[in-house]
């Protein structure tokens, strides 16, 4: 997982877990991860389609 800010890419990690994908951003400051997993602006799905994160 990467985030550009401050005009270059930061690798913040590769994401394992459904849980690492809201924490690493969380720790880069950005407040409400979660929101932002589906929005192709924000997220580039790599590997494979996303995780359904729903509530069963």
């Amino acid at each position: 997982m990467s985030v550009h800010r401050r005009g270059r890419d930061e690798i913040l990690g590769m994401a394992y877990s459904d849980h690492e994908l809201v924490v690493f951003p969380e720790g880069a400051g950005i407040a409400g991860p979660e929101a932002l997993l589906d929005d192709p602006g924000w997220v580039e799905w790599r590997d494979g389609p996303a995780h359904d994160l729903s509530a069963a």
